[in-house]
């Protein structure tokens, strides 16, 4: 990635260039970024200047060689370090070293997914990633080393809230003070799952979600979409690129989602005084309950966004609905009228709650219908 080829964050691009040129490059950077919004897009586009860029007489000039090794990402002076689990390849202490392959290839095709996407890709969907305690170990001794190459050496750390808190406190002294020329980019959306020693000795860039504007020009430009058709789904897209390139090319599990949700809605509704219905609950639980964890969470956060469409929808905001579900004798207008006022912010903590239990491995079946008999109660409320 070049800077050029990232999607909107102008102000960001500009701070990076003029830390840079100015001779002033933190050495311990924190991107917080909403999903697919780019941050590592960006934090690749970083790397390689720092890596593949030398300044003479004040202009920068590209070491060609370099570049082509960062294209790959194999320039020797790059490192990883992402969520990983067990697979049938790798049964024990995984590592992100030992699925370099697949993660080149994973950011060959689109550098803004998202983790739900990386574990699918590797085939472990009911398993959470994490970076554990053994990958700080090889960190340490990799950063240990002197620049193979360039003045450089990077490390970029992916969804690093998914470091445990082993492997956080052993690398906090890493973070601190890193050895001369090392620079560490931190990349995660969920700040607060971080621990507040790392918060405080990071340099933080928060990245907002893409505007509207940003992404209805990058549709037209990459995949030649009429101006309707891209302001359509950048209106999905909530500020997304990885979401905008999925509807775009039709490439969405928003479609199985919405079955799921619309089956468990109905369900929730009829099972008030009609005890029969309960066993529906339960076996919707079940089938929910045997995806994996990245999945139902990913599914939670679906249903949140449902349940906030249809109380725009119940206040006319039109022009803010988006979702237009295609399954058969569902229409969001009819639905609306069930979320409101008097119970949105129960029926939204719920879901948080629901999703709160199942990151921490709680058993799911039992929490999804929990989730689903206390929805029984909140679409009834006047």
């Amino acid at each position: 990635m070049y800077f050029d080829e990232i999607i909107g964050h102008e102000h960001l691009k500009k701070q990076l260039l003029e830390s840079l040129r100015n001779g002033r490059v933190p050495h311990a950077q924190l991107f917080v970024a909403p999903s697919g919004s780019g941050a590592l897009p960006l934090a690749l586009a970083y790397a390689r200047q720092l890596l593949c860029f030398f300044e003479k007489e004040g202009v920068w000039i590209e070491n060609p060689t370099a570049s082509l090794k960062f294209s790959k990402l194999a320039h020797p002076d790059l490192h990883f370090a992402f969520p990983v689990a067990t697979t049938e390849k790798v049964k024990k202490n995984p590592v992100s070293d030992l699925f370099m392959d697949e993660w080149r290839q994973f950011l060959s095709e689109n550098p803004y997914r998202n983790l739900f996407e990386w574990i699918q890709y590797l085939g472990v969907e009911k398993k959470q990633g994490q970076i554990g305690v053994e990958e700080a170990q090889i960190i340490l001794k990799k950063l240990s080393l002197k620049a193979y190459e360039g003045q450089f050496k990077v490390l970029i750390i992916w969804m690093a809230e998914k470091m445990n808190n082993a492997t956080a406190n052993k690398l906090l002294k890493l973070i601190e003070e890193p050895p001369k020329n090392t620079v560490l980019l931190l990349i995660a959306e969920n700040e607060d799952q971080l621990l507040k020693t790392i918060l405080s000795r990071c340099q933080i860039l928060r990245f907002l979600p893409l505007p509207e504007a940003v992404i209805d020009n990058a549709l037209q430009s990459k995949f030649h979409k009429t101006p309707q058709e891209a302001h359509q789904i950048s209106i999905q897209a909530q500020g997304s690129w990885n979401k905008a390139c999925q509807l775009a090319t039709l490439d969405s599990q928003d479609e199985g989602f919405e079955l799921w949700f619309v089956t468990w809605v109905r369900a929730a509704f009829k099972a008030k005084g009609n005890a029969a219905v309960i066993a529906e609950l339960i076996d919707w639980s079940a089938t929910i309950a045997a995806t994996g964890r990245e999945t139902q969470k990913q599914f939670l956060d679906y249903c949140l966004a449902f349940f906030r469409q249809a109380l725009l929808q119940n206040y006319k905001a039109e022009s803010l609905v988006y979702l237009q579900p295609t399954t058969a004798n569902f229409s969001i207008k009819k639905f609306a009228p069930f979320v409101n006022q008097s119970n949105i912010l129960e029926i939204a903590e719920a879901i948080e709650t629901a999703q709160f239990h199942i990151e921490r491995n709680a058993n799911a079946k039992i929490v999804l219908l929990d989730l689903s008999i206390k929805l029984t109660r909140f679409l009834h409320q006047k």
